[in-house]
């Protein structure tokens, strides 16, 4: 994308915009002018008449939530050809039934289409930046593919090359680290920016003490996070005590790898000390709620981190443990799922689970200019279209959001300035003939991996 000739200068005006500030702001109405990439202004009411005149573009947001694009804190689009296939299925055995058998046939030209999918779908659920835990193969063609999709859609990606050193699927430690260099140095910035790179150890019960110290502090030195899957399922609590001692976060305490930079996924199964490690150790949670429920992983304690001052962002997970790249359909069942857990029904509010999916996932990708409408911030904005029979009458348009809307009504969606989906068209490629490679894709891959259908 020539990022240079597609910028142009933006005004949106007479929608609800739900600023993500800090202090919960809505202006409703209100407005908000884009100048190239960057938020140049954003006000209650009318936008002032100079910035009409100035304006290349105006967007009329009636009856619109105006808010920053949603981060999709984790997600697999190795998976988006699997979607369907673990309905029957608790995690590990949805691993080795179908997962594995894929990974150990899927190309890199399938590697790129399913990235593409992936990434329309969450390109038209409203979300800007996604965080992909690249769990494929070591070859550098798989991560390339997942690149190339994401400047060919337009979304912000963070690509946490994954591994494991211990099990069939190990690798060499010096692999490993000479692999994630490579993606560092070809990757870090790449796409006017929009990707960036970092470590993603699948999980502690498949990663030794040595290398995951190591890679965490490469990662520190580096300026790189590390993404990893953190007490998922009791069975992997298991699994590790047994060669340990140690819980999850007891295990990644031990080993100096807590901290803001590492970005603990899932965390369902953590005992309130472990809460207190977290909390201290300053580092964020990822919650997948829907994920959770469809593998029946457990409920986590999302209340209790935040009580705690652990910044918790918002995730789908990969399509193949959820069947959806749907953030609203998320953000909905985490406030849900916090209310029915905690027996609370004011447990996990709207402007709550909004800023999991905003500001508290923007800081995944250590930037303080995302997750947030405010000048000079990075020009990244969804806007919702609630003039439908499921969200009218909108008395409270953050709630509209949480609990009523769906992919969808997603309008419009804007990164650094650059309009992705206009009106509900995907912009920057022909989404049909995409639709058409994947099925077949889809399909040859299955019948190579032998997973019955």
């Amino acid at each position: 994308m020539d990022t240079e000739t597609l910028m142009t200068n933006i005004l949106i005006q007479n929608g609800s915009v739900l600023t993500m500030d800090g202090t919960g702001t809505i202006h409703a109405p209100g407005w908000v002018s884009v100048d190239g990439a960057r938020v140049a202004a954003v006000g209650a009411g009318s936008p002032p008449p100079d910035l009409v005149a100035q304006a290349e573009r105006v967007i009329d947001a009636s009856h619109m939530a105006v808010l920053p694009g949603l981060v999709n804190g984790h997600t697999h689009f190795s998976q988006t050809f699997v979607r369907g296939l673990a309905d029957d299925k608790p995690l590990l055995a949805w691993l080795k039934q179908i997962m594995w058998p894929i990974q150990s046939v899927i190309t890199p030209e399938d590697m790129r289409l399913a990235s593409l999918l992936g990434l329309v779908e969450n390109l038209r659920c409203g979300v800007t930046a996604v965080v992909q835990h690249h769990k494929v193969t070591a070859s550098m063609a798989y991560v390339d593919a997942a690149a190339e999709a994401a400047e060919a859609v337009g979304l912000r990606m963070l690509l946490a090359r994954a591994w494991v050193d211990l099990g069939a699927a190990g690798e060499p430690p010096d692999a490993i680290i000479e692999s994630v260099t490579q993606l560092r140095d070809r990757g870090q910035g790449a796409a006017g920016g929009r990707i960036s790179t970092g470590f993603g150890p699948l999980a502690p019960w498949r990663c030794s003490d040595e290398t995951m110290r190591r890679t965490v502090a490469l990662g520190r030195e580096w300026g790189l996070p590390t993404h990893i899957h953190v007490a998922e399922a009791q069975e992997e609590i298991d699994m590790l005590y047994e060669r340990t001692g140690l819980r999850h976060i007891e295990w990644l305490h031990s080993l100096d790898a807590l901290g803001p930079d590492v970005q603990l996924v899932h965390s369902v199964w953590v005992e309130d000390a472990e809460l207190d490690l977290i909390a201290e150790s300053g580092a964020p949670v990822v919650h997948c709620p829907v994920s959770n429920m469809y593998l029946a992983s457990g409920v986590a304690p999302v209340r209790k981190m935040l009580d705690r001052g652990i910044p918790v962002a918002l995730a789908t997970d990969g399509p193949g443990s959820e069947n959806s790249q749907d953030m609203l359909e998320a953000l909905k069942f985490a406030a849900l799922l916090a209310k029915v857990s905690c027996g609370d029904a004011c447990a996990l509010l709207p402007q709550d689970v909004l800023r999991m999916a905003t500001s508290a996932g923007a800081r995944l990708f250590g930037r303080d200019d995302l997750g947030q409408i405010a000048p000079q911030c990075a020009a990244d904005l969804t806007l919702v279209n609630l003039d439908n029979a499921r969200c009218m009458p909108v008395h409270r348009a953050d709630s509209a959001l949480v609990f009523n809307a769906s992919g969808p009504d997603v309008h419009t969606v804007i990164v650094d300035g650059q309009v992705l989906l206009d009106a509900g068209r995907v912009v920057l490629l022909d989404e049909a003939a995409l639709l058409d490679e994947c099925r077949s894709a889809a399909q040859s891959l299955m019948h190579r991996a032998g997973v019955e259908i």
